[in-house]
């Protein structure tokens, strides 16, 4: 199993941060990952703002030239792991302008005419590693669950990935947010997936 993980978060003493040590810790000590690779969107000085103009135009987004390493990023991944924050009910503006050119016409999904596309990125799975100040339930009960909607059913359901699993820790500003026992359970569990 070839794993993709995403980190997206500017400060490198986050708590993501060590969440993403956990993901490649126990990615490594698991015998059914042969390869991992990891993309630091700020340290790679990703540029999340959209331009459409006259030369630039957005059905050519999944062929832009500029794009070409993330695309084969992503075809290469048979588990993508995105790692960062929920702010204001949401992944991080950098994370949300990935997202917008990665999942392009042409690359992730095609149209076929019908109500829904066919999804291009078949037989991938997603894992959703997310942190957030407020309590576990408020984004159930305040947001209706805004977040993980997004990103199952109106991003990966629509590109063709129906595994999507989400590690999504509230309380994490709080001294009884019990770091350490999140920290272990996303160690845990890359260190024993199979796919």
């Amino acid at each position: 199993m070839k794993v993709l993980v995403i980190y997206t978060h500017p400060n490198h003493q986050s708590l993501s941060y060590s969440f993403l040590q956990k993901v490649l810790e126990g990615s490594r000590e698991n015998p059914a990952v042969s390869q991992i690779r990891t993309l630091d969107l700020y340290e790679e000085g990703f540029n999340p703002v959209l331009i459409f103009n006259e030369t630039k135009r957005r059905r050519d987004m999944h062929k832009d030239p500029a794009l070409e390493k993330y695309r084969e990023m992503l075809l290469w991944a048979d588990k993508i792991v995105l790692v960062y924050p929920i702010w204001w009910g949401r992944p991080p503006a950098m994370l949300l302008g990935f997202i917008d050119q990665m999942f392009a016409s042409g690359f992730a999904y095609r149209d076929k005419g019908g109500l829904l596309p066919e999804g291009l990125l078949k037989g991938r799975s997603v894992v959703c590693i997310s942190s957030m100040k407020g309590p576990a339930l408020y984004p159930l009960f305040w947001l209706n669950n805004a977040h993980k909607v997004l990103m199952r059913k109106a991003l990966f359901r629509f590109v063709g990935i129906k595994r999507v699993k989400f590690f999504e820790f509230g309380n994490m500003e709080s001294p009884k947010g019990k770091h350490e026992a999140k920290l272990d359970r996303v160690y845990r569990y890359f260190r024993t997936i199979a796919r």
